[in-house]
């Protein structure tokens, strides 16, 4: 037996429903961006000293997000697990989606999205923003290339070849995405190599909740059964994702530890960063690391639907707020401009920088998490994304089948 993607056939009003809310939510975003863009980042919480808004918070968690759930396609292709063959193509779409929302809002929050054709035709090659250019451009055409190999049967012996290609790929953006901010020396928050394996591994947690998320709708909806047995593996591989970007996070901070001009950085969030603190404690830590963790230990956790989306949920979460205290936090804390000399002025030296993010960028960055509901919801619609049956018996006869033609 071989397990079958079909699109959704027959679609309820739930569908049409949900992406006329998607829709709204998208067009929502593109007039907020127009209000941004007509009167001026000062509408904004953004200043001359936090420059990246809550929109990056949105667009960096949705690239990384988009590395991550390319994981499931590479665990079958490149690792030889087979049980994840028949959600690969699901995965590679929603690592394209997910990539697109984030470079949506990351292309309408700089500002003058108009240009966007000179940042494409001049490079400045010392710069890792120009890098991530190709970065992002090559990811998306290795992605195309792998899903063209899986889905069109003629070109299946070359999926292994371009699955490997596209992870390694998905490495190099995410070390990419990492390294913007490990290459800004100026700030004590970031300038750290640790930052590109950070998130490499927070991608892992991040793309798997996400996946989840969307499979878990996406078979509900349609009606498709989704069995105990696969949920429980999707359990296990997020327990170890969680422990691995706790263990990066805990390295990140005792790395700082360490040297002693970057103390002040981490008590100011470890302790005394007040909100920062309170989202870092509150949202990677506990809700996004330690509390799914745990629930997700359950010895029957395949047959807890509702808690596997709960905990896939929770992560999601967490990263947002990962992402929050990583990019806002940083540059909350202020520049050392005179590293061992206290300097004092009327331009904000040595002052916590304050932001408070204003609509226009809450409905930016949800604008971009419509668009990937969009482009997943459409692409399940009117091709074969998403498997017929995953139930334990399809499940089982697929793994037979696979064995008996290796033989």
């Amino acid at each position: 037996m071989k397990i079958e993607l079909r699109p959704l056939q027959g679609t309820s009003p739930g569908y049409y429903l949900l992406m006329a809310g998607m829709a709204l939510v998208a067009l929502v975003g593109l007039a907020a961006v127009w209000y941004m863009e007509h009167n001026g980042h000062i509408v904004t919480g953004m200043n001359n000293q936090i420059v990246w808004g809550l929109p990056h918070v949105f667009a960096v968690f949705l690239v990384v997000a988009a590395s991550g759930a390319l994981n499931v396609a590479s665990m079958a292709s490149v690792f030889g697990k087979t049980d994840y063959k028949p959600l690969a193509p699901l995965s590679g779409l929603l690592a394209i989606a997910l990539l697109l929302g984030g470079l949506t809002v990351l292309m309408l929050d700089l500002g003058r999205p108009d240009r966007l054709i000179v940042a494409m035709t001049y490079y400045n090659f010392k710069s890792i923003f120009a890098l991530n250019i190709f970065l992002y451009s090559g990811f998306m055409g290795f992605v195309i290339v792998y899903l063209w190999t899986m889905m069109e049967h003629r070109m299946n012996r070359f999926t292994p070849v371009a699955g490997l290609f596209a992870f390694i790929w998905r490495m190099a953006l995410t070390t990419g995405t990492g390294s913007i901010f490990g290459f800004l020396v100026a700030r004590q928050a970031y300038d750290s190599a640790l930052l590109a394996p950070l998130f490499i591994a927070l991608s892992f947690s991040y793309g798997l909740a996400v996946f989840l998320l969307v499979l878990m709708l996406a078979c509900k909806g349609s009606g498709r059964p989704v069995g105990d047995a696969l949920m429980a593996k999707f359990a296990r591989l997020q327990v170890i994702f969680i422990s691995a970007g706790l263990y990066f996070v805990t390295i990140y901070y005792l790395t700082n530890l360490y040297f002693t001009r970057h103390h002040a950085f981490d008590r100011f969030i470890l302790m005394d960063g007040g909100i920062y603190t309170l989202l870092f404690w509150l949202g990677p830590v506990f809700l996004g690391g330690v509390l799914p963790l745990v629930l997700l230990l359950h010895p029957r956790i395949g047959q807890m639907r509702r808690r596997v989306t709960a905990c896939a949920a929770l992560v999601v979460g967490g990263g947002f707020a990962q992402m929050y205290v990583t990019i806002i936090g940083g540059q909350a804390f202020p520049l050392v401009i005179f590293p061992g000399r206290q300097v004092s002025s009327s331009f904000s030296d040595g002052v916590i920088n304050t932001y408070s993010p204003s609509l226009p960028e809450w409905l930016l960055g949800f604008g971009g998490i419509a668009v990937v509901g969009i482009i997943v919801m459409v692409a399940i619609k009117v091709m074969g994304f998403l498997p017929e049956r995953l139930d334990d018996e399809a499940m089982q006869q697929h793994a037979a089948s696979l064995a008996v033609a290796h033989a």
